[in-house]
């Protein structure tokens, strides 16, 4: 079985990274969130979601991959400098609120199980992901993002523990449910922003160009691209985010089933968090403690993989838009401005943890804006990955382009209509 995880980490490109990204603490914190406070009423967002995401990421990997470029240096050559300029600002702004929730969270769940205050650990752990993704080559951060994406484990192990209502789940699985409130509207906006991401774009898209790199495909600015190369970016893809929406399948299960039924509907702390994964370790003593630690695990792991996933995509994009030398396999002497982007996302993301925000609402909050600033940027990406003097004989077939204007479209609904039942108070 461990030669076989081995196997499976070593092969794991960047879908599969970006797959595990997607759940990062505030995909964890919404998803939980979900299932405590409706049950099973948005279970079926994670089959739902799953072609549209797949669309979403399939075109953004194979912008990259047939232009060895990122996005934003592809919108800056064939589109006007406020589409580029607008681009790049919601991205930095979405990533940089993003990384401080995430920042919150993990000392939020860290204070679980060491007793040092939260502003030390949010410190402490901020100073260890810049070092690591400043100094540390990327062929071996590569390596610790891999095996970070273990840390979903916890959410299925769970599944299997405990008793579920299998025909309730089925049928909330299978056949949607919609209530026309700004309650349901407010988290649904969050579960499809915190699942169909901004970061991820720009983040799939720019290290499917760093693979080309890091295996020499890229001669003269042009990438050697074959059917069997894109044919594995698919399937990487695909791979990936059928287990980024298991895993949030799992977590909304879970929550729905230990939160929801026990009466918990509101996560206020990461400890209300944590208590969904109790019956992991009911057998054992002090249960609730190692349910603490297994979360505080998860939720470091996933911050670790989610936060540079976040600062680098933001500096992606700017470099790209400055003409600044970029990526993650370059050292720092040689990509100052790169790293600078990273730097100060990161640092800034952190002073939000020091104005008074509360760490678990402040990730749901994250993840409804999210939800509204992908619109614009799925409609810019739908429209080079089908521009054909952009794309060449890789511009997106029928059933693809048909779901990334669906996703632009539902996502763009749910956003209006969470605002419109705000103003109408319902």
């Amino acid at each position: 079985m461990f030669k076989g995880v081995r196997k499976f980490v070593k092969s794991a490109g960047p879908g599969v990274i970006t797959g595990a990204a997607d759940d990062d603490p505030s995909g964890i914190a919404t998803y939980s969130q979900t299932g405590a406070q409706f049950g099973y009423g948005q279970l079926w967002t994670a089959l739902f979601m799953l072609p549209f995401m797949i669309s979403v990421q399939e075109a953004c990997a194979r912008i990259g991959a047939t232009q060895g470029k990122g996005i934003a240096a592809v919108i800056k050559e064939h589109y006007k400098k406020w589409v580029l300029y607008s681009v790049v600002f919601l991205v930095l702004l979405a990533n940089t609120i993003n990384i401080g929730a995430d920042l919150g969270a993990m000392g939020a769940a860290a204070q679980l199980i060491i007793p040092l205050p939260f502003g030390v650990l949010v410190l402490f752990f901020a100073a260890i992901i810049l070092v690591l993704e400043i100094f540390v080559s990327y062929k071996n951060y590569v390596k610790i993002l891999k095996w970070a994406t273990l840390a979903l484990l916890a959410y299925p192990l769970t599944v299997f523990l405990i008793r579920l209502p299998w025909k309730e789940v089925m049928h909330a699985t299978l056949i949607p449910n919609f209530e026309l409130s700004f309650a349901f509207l407010f988290i649904i906006t969050g579960v499809l922003g915190t699942t169909i991401s901004p970061y991820m774009f720009f983040w799939q898209a720019s290290e499917e160009v760093e693979e080309e790199r890091a295996n020499h495909l890229i001669k003269d600015g042009k990438p050697a691209i074959t059917k069997k190369l894109m044919k594995a970016i698919r399937m990487d893809t695909v791979v990936g985010m059928i287990s980024s929406n298991l895993a949030t399948w799992c977590i909304i299960v879970v929550a729905g089933t230990v939160l929801f039924a026990n009466g918990i509907t509101n996560i206020r702390t990461a400890a209300d968090a944590a208590k969904a994964l109790e019956p992991l370790v009911n057998t054992f003593p002090n249960a609730g403690f190692l349910a603490k630690l297994i979360f505080s695990i998860g939720i470091l792991g996933l911050g670790f993989l989610g936060i540079p996933v976040l600062s680098a995509s933001a500096s992606y994009a700017v470099s790209e838009a400055f003409n600044w030398k970029e990526g993650l396999n370059r050292k720092f002497k040689r990509a100052h401005g790169f790293y600078g982007v990273i730097t100060v996302a990161t640092l800034v993301g952190l002073m939000i943890n020091f104005i008074g925000i509360d760490p678990m609402k402040a990730l749901v909050f994250t993840a409804v804006f999210n939800g509204v600033a992908a619109v614009p940027l799925i409609f810019v990406i739908a429209r080079i990955a089908q521009n054909k003097k952009i794309m060449g004989e890789y511009t997106s077939g029928i059933l693809s382009k048909i779901f990334i204007w669906l996703t632009f479209v539902l996502m763009g609904v749910a956003a209006v209509l969470m605002f419109y039942t705000l103003t109408k108070g319902v």
